[in-house]
């Protein structure tokens, strides 16, 4: 019995492992032939694997099949779909799409292998609500796209083409027909160039191209001329050389632009820095990594380019908020001594303002670890370098060769030279008690009195 129950175990167990073998299998293959977006939806949002709930925030929509519909009878979508990663290529049925996602806003379709514009288009062509489209690594560099086809995109209003390795020309042409599109993202293209565009995309607002290799301002130039309503500009990681344009042509070309992140930038004279006073709306910047600021301190990073930008909020991330009268006085310190022909402009304009300000003194802060102390015992007096991180105990057992008394029947008093007069000597009472507590100095006064019976 015990062996028959042991084989059945066995079977079952290599019966389990053939079918997980086989799922995985079949799985692989199904992402490596490809599915369609249909197909995935029908998967992934049916009764069993994604069961309907109420409740804040959960967009459940439920809707019965269309008549002769391969899809199961009931689909519960929320209104934002999630689908990356599961190896779609193709469409499928409109009829199918209009019927069930009609009702979605945003999605997701990053790291699949969509590789044909018309196959993504038939897919938001019946997303009649969709604003949102994530397609971040798709494989879509040699996808061509004609001006009917990219009609279909016209409500979207936030693009994410990272990794797509699409070409500027299908830019364009999405923008043509984008007339609401408010934030596009661009990163990990491999861009070295941009290409002028035919006309100008007013709505825009966001555009975060970080991760290229734009190391000249002449291609960031065109983003002025094409996105003049430009809110947000994040050029983080694209190791840009210098700002070569004038400060009257950035206030021209980015009139708009309130901020900029720079980080990892290759911008290496403080002259880039003083430009970004250009834009006429600017209140934040971020400028880690750059190679002007590696030299400095972190506090003189930070105090230098807020003295510098005389109209930012946010540095970095964090709020300037009450830095900025100590960062603006500390620059002027920091170049008191500069010959004037080195003298950055803003160092007058903070002169004009707060004038020639005076070095800080130096103090030393850290509290003081010994004091030369009179040391009076019976009409004597021996000068003792003594500790102030030790107790009254500690003291008494260094005093004990000095005035030959033991411990018990010593009794301290501790003179302050500035304030005997009016408070007299302090008993130093409490064993335990550590001598910098008395605070004190050089010079003041130890008197030593054997305790009376």
């Amino acid at each position: 019995m015990l062996l028959a129950r042991k084989v059945l175990v066995a079977a079952v167990s290599s019966r389990r492992r053939r079918i997980t073998v086989i799922a995985v299998f079949n799985w692989k293959m199904s992402h490596t032939r490809g599915r369609s977006f249909v197909e995935v939806i029908c998967e992934k949002y049916s009764p069993e694997n994604f069961p309907y709930r109420r409740g804040m925030g959960i967009g459940i929509h439920i809707s019965a099949g269309p008549q002769g519909s391969p899809l199961k009878a009931r689909l519960n979508l929320p209104t934002i779909l999630v689908l990356d990663g599961c190896g779609i290529n193709t469409a499928g049925k409109e009829s199918d799409i209009a019927a069930f996602c009609s009702h979605v806003c945003e999605l997701d379709l990053s790291d699949n292998n969509l590789q044909d514009w018309y196959e993504i288009s038939k897919i938001v062509s019946n997303l009649t609500k969709l604003t949102f489209l994530n397609l971040t690594s798709n494989p879509l560099t040699q996808a061509s796209l004609d001006s009917k086809c990219a009609a279909s995109f016209s409500k979207i209003q936030r693009l994410v083409l990272n990794n797509t390795k699409v070409s500027w020309e299908t830019i364009h042409t999405l923008l043509q027909e984008l007339p609401g599109l408010e934030e596009l993202f661009l990163c990990f293209n491999n861009y070295r160039t941009v290409s002028p565009a035919p006309c100008s995309y007013p709505s825009l607002r966001l555009l975060h191209i970080t991760d290229n290799s734009l190391t000249d301002w002449a291609e960031i130039h065109k983003f002025g001329q094409m996105f003049p309503g430009l809110d947000t500009l994040i050029l983080a990681n694209n190791h840009l050389i210098s700002i070569t344009d004038s400060q009257e042509t950035l206030a021209r070309l980015f009139p708009n632009l309130r901020s900029i992140n720079l980080h990892n930038s290759g911008l290496s004279s403080w002259d880039d820095i003083d430009k970004l006073k250009a834009f006429p709306k600017l209140e934040e910047v971020r400028l880690l990594g750059i190679s002007l600021l590696q030299s400095y301190s972190e506090e003189e990073r930070r105090k230098l380019a807020i003295a510098r930008l005389p109209s930012i909020v946010l540095l970095n991330g964090s709020k300037v908020a009450g830095e900025r009268i100590d960062a603006e006085r500390f620059f002027i310190r920091y170049y008191i001594n500069q010959p004037d022909e080195e003298l950055p402009d803003r160092y007058h304009e903070l002169v004009t303002q707060y004038g020639v300000l005076e070095p800080l003194a130096v103090v030393d802060l850290r509290p003081q670890s010994r004091a030369k102390v009179e040391v009076h015992f019976e009409g004597k007096v021996e000068v003792m370098n003594i500790r102030l991180d030790q107790t009254v105990a500690d003291l008494k057992k260094q005093l004990r060769t000095v005035v030959q008394l033991s411990t018990n029947n010593m009794r301290l008093y501790y003179i302050d030279q500035d304030m005997v007069k009016a408070f007299g000597p302090e008993e130093m009472k409490f064993s335990t008690r550590a001598l910098h507590s008395f605070s004190i100095r050089d010079g003041d006064e130890i008197h030593v009195e054997p305790k009376t019976k």
